[in-house]
């Protein structure tokens, strides 16, 4: 079964706007939002297996830590993720939730970090997206 992560544009809701997070961060959201577009006819991925095989084959696994956090988001929060456009100011609560997981990496902020991951994702998944969110924020920090 395909599942595809879902885009809304604003509407008359009040949301977060984009220079609330850090400006590395927000170029790693419209990253991700980016990806997302490219994956969103995509099946979903189980992230157990993704990440063994990004972790087996890491010379492969370039810039690909990005595309399985966004295929597998949705298993991760139990609910389809939502992102905006790409160039997008405002962050949907999904955008703004991963952006604050970045900067508490980026920070080495550990406590908030994990108080992050647990607020949202399961006990059996949080490994794995703590990994993938650690990884993409590393990727952009060598760009």
């Amino acid at each position: 079964m395909m599942q595809a992560i879902s885009f809304k544009f604003k509407d008359d809701v009040h949301y977060p706007h984009a220079t609330q997070l850090q400006e590395r961060t927000v170029q790693i959201i419209n990253h991700l939002r980016m990806v997302a577009l490219q994956c969103r006819s995509a099946s979903r991925v189980d992230l157990d297996q993704a990440c063994a095989l990004l972790l087996a084959d890491p010379a492969d696994a370039h810039m690909r830590h990005a595309e399985i956090l966004m295929r597998g988001l949705r298993q991760a929060l139990s609910k389809r993720p939502v992102f905006f456009r790409p160039g997008t100011t405002e962050l949907s609560f999904d955008e703004a939730w991963l952006g604050r997981l970045i900067e508490a990496v980026e920070r080495k902020d550990d406590d908030s970090f994990r108080f992050l991951i647990r607020s949202r994702v399961p006990r059996w998944t949080q490994q794995n997206l703590a990994f993938l969110v650690r990884s993409v924020s590393e990727q952009f920090r060598q760009i």
